[in-house]
């Protein structure tokens, strides 16, 4: 595998051991039943995210190879994109007055700002190795 690509292998791995410890933390704190409810199993919402970031990432990397000026603004629409789909599929959780939602929802939330915080630490570092 080329080099380039070596950034989509790291939020591979980086999305697994959240992974595991995600499921460990549910496991340990004796919660596994409250997942059993949830509309998107954590597998699930792990899945999506982990398809969206490869997707984000295999299209800046392209970008950079055609034009670096331009890979923050392809970064941040992409972004966007995904927030868009993302609030689409969280939607029908924010509208439920169940209150057994909150872990949910909880859930959805940090598995989003997980995988955000790891697209933007990669691509940050896709864009500094020309420096």
């Amino acid at each position: 595998m080329s080099n380039k690509y070596k950034p989509v292998l790291e939020v591979f791995f980086l999305s697994l051991v959240a992974f595991l410890i995600h499921k460990s933390f549910f496991f340990f704190t004796n919660k596994v039943s409250i997942t059993d409810g949830f509309r998107y199993s954590v597998p699930a919402l792990y899945l999506f995210f982990l398809i969206c970031s490869v997707i984000i990432l295999l299209i800046v990397i392209k970008i950079k190879e055609k034009n670096i000026n331009s890979v923050g603004q392809t970064f941040l629409l992409l972004t966007c994109i995904k927030m868009i789909v993302a609030y689409i599929l969280l939607h029908p959780i924010l509208q439920s007055t169940n209150q057994l939602m909150t872990p949910e929802k909880t859930n959805f939330f940090i598995t989003f700002a997980m995988f955000l915080t790891i697209e933007t630490v990669v691509t940050i570092r896709i864009l500094n190795k020309n420096q």
